[in-house]
């Protein structure tokens, strides 16, 4: 990027705004901070990926097995960016990175369409946090809780709306719970909407960083706006 001049935007991942610069515009909302906490609550039975669904984040896998994606490396390689990434927009560096996994097996046999079958006793239901800490306290968090079933974990949160949601909670005065839940009227179901809001913002972002200096951009310093061409009417 710097001999080139380019800038480089990398979106995409939890869908790629709402745990930084939507966490970060609800925040101001608020005050006495004390934690924020970006949410993805979802049902993987929708996403429409069966290897990935198995072989990676590790639905229908024996719970003695550890899936890739949720290995202490792999979540601090792909969320341990949007921790720091808030705290240095908020004069809060993040000075550690910790994580913390929680799994749960489903209880019966369950029939996917297109997936195929998941068995009793395998993993049906996982929870992760990424914490960013300052100063020595736990201020910035990154949360899923994800299911290939319903049933599964019935005591972990589930999605304000639908099948999933992605969601911000500000621990402050006031507490403010914000969720945003997307629909696509090409790929119907959450991963669907998901994937169609990473792609607009990426495509929205376009203007501003063609505008923004050589190298990588945060997703935060490039405004949250659209372009004249996604007007219509």
């Amino acid at each position: 990027c710097s001999d080139s001049g380019a800038s480089l935007l990398v979106s995409g991942i939890d869908p790629g705004w709402a745990m930084d610069v939507f966490a970060l515009n609800v925040a101001g909302m608020s005050s006495d901070i004390t934690e924020i906490r970006g949410q993805e609550i979802m049902n993987y039975s929708h996403y429409d990926q069966p290897d990935v669904v198995r072989n990676i984040i590790g639905f229908g896998r024996p719970m003695e097995e550890t899936p890739m994606m949720l290995h202490d490396f792999s979540l601090r390689f792909v969320w341990e960016p949007t921790v720091r990434a808030l705290g240095d927009a908020l004069g809060r560096p993040v000075d550690t990175v910790t994580t913390h996994v929680e799994r749960r097996a489903l209880d019966r046999d369950i029939d996917v369409p297109g997936m195929g079958k998941f068995d009793a006793g395998t993993q049906g239901a996982f929870r992760f946090e990424v914490v960013g800490h300052s100063d020595g306290a736990p201020l910035f968090v990154v949360e899923h809780v994800t299911r290939i079933d319903n049933d599964c974990a019935p005591d972990w949160p589930y999605p304000a709306v639908g099948e999933g949601s992605h969601g911000v909670i500000i621990t402050g005065n006031p507490v403010i719970h914000a969720s945003v839940h997307a629909e696509d009227r090409f790929k119907p179901g959450p991963g669907g909407g998901g994937n169609a809001t990473a792609a607009c913002r990426l495509v929205n972002a376009v203007p501003a960083l063609c505008d923004a200096p050589p190298g990588i951009v945060s997703g935060i310093s490039i405004p949250m706006a659209l372009t004249g061409e996604q007007l219509h009417g």
